[in-house]
């Protein structure tokens, strides 16, 4: 039987025997909230969660709509139900649960060890910079969303110093601007960025890193880097 996959980092996308299918917008609204609750979720809760601003009565009737059009999507059942509670299939991969998987297993592991190989890992980094489901506008994934770009940034960062101590810059430089990417306020992968132009003897590119950030701050938020970094920036231009 063909593998079914569901891609919600990025656009939402479910992919049969490495074929796009078309899946109307009700069921994938109810295949995304069930990809992210991988418990599953109760029916009730499911209707409120997806159509808030709807009656019960006609939230329940858009579940069961959404239900009858998940049904039609293929031969396999994309979405199983014990009694009152709703579950993603367990034959459907999904992306963000595998990234979300990985990453918890890297931040998890306390003996500097990474849980992949090399490829497994440039491969986790381009996973996590994906955005969940980009403009969709669902109240129910503020929160998931928030999880879900905390858990990456921390991530990100983790694997920039673990390729900056290998020394595999590139990888390490790619990882830190994808960090910046998810919150460009952020300070750790912006010195990371700028650990990484030091290590490979770049200095100028450093500053230039520095003085950039400096001034998002200043513009934006009115404050200025931490004394680290500025530190950091002087230790490199006073060498």
């Amino acid at each position: 039987m063909n593998a079914v996959r569901l891609e919600i980092l990025g656009p939402f996308e479910l992919i049969r025997g490495g074929r796009s299918v078309a899946v109307p917008a009700g069921a994938q609204r109810l295949l995304a909230l069930l990809a992210v609750r991988g418990e599953g979720i109760h029916r009730r809760a499911a209707a409120e969660q997806l159509w808030p601003e709807c009656t019960p009565l006609r939230a329940s009737a858009n579940l069961r709509s959404a239900l009858c059009q998940s049904r039609k999507i293929g031969p396999k059942t994309v979405v199983v139900s014990e009694g009152h509670r709703l579950a993603l299939s367990p034959c459907i991969s999904v992306d963000h649960r595998e990234a979300c998987g990985s990453a918890r297993r890297l931040l998890e592991r306390d003996d500097g060890a990474t849980p992949a190989t090399p490829v497994g890992l440039d491969r986790l980094v381009e996973d996590l910079g994906r955005p969940l489901l980009p403009g969709w506008g669902d109240e129910w994934l503020i929160l998931d969303r928030e999880r879900w770009d905390q858990m990456r940034l921390y991530a990100l960062e983790s694997l920039a110093q673990h390729f900056l101590a290998l020394g595999r810059f590139l990888a390490a430089h790619q990882a830190a601007l994808a960090a910046t990417a998810v919150d460009p306020y952020r300070e750790t992968a912006h010195r990371i960025a700028i650990e990484v132009h030091a290590a490979e003897g770049n200095v100028a590119c450093a500053v230039k890193h520095y003085l950039d950030y400096r001034r998002l701050l200043q513009q934006e938020l009115r404050v200025s880097p931490s004394q680290r970094m500025a530190e950091l920036i002087r230790e490199l231009t006073s060498a």
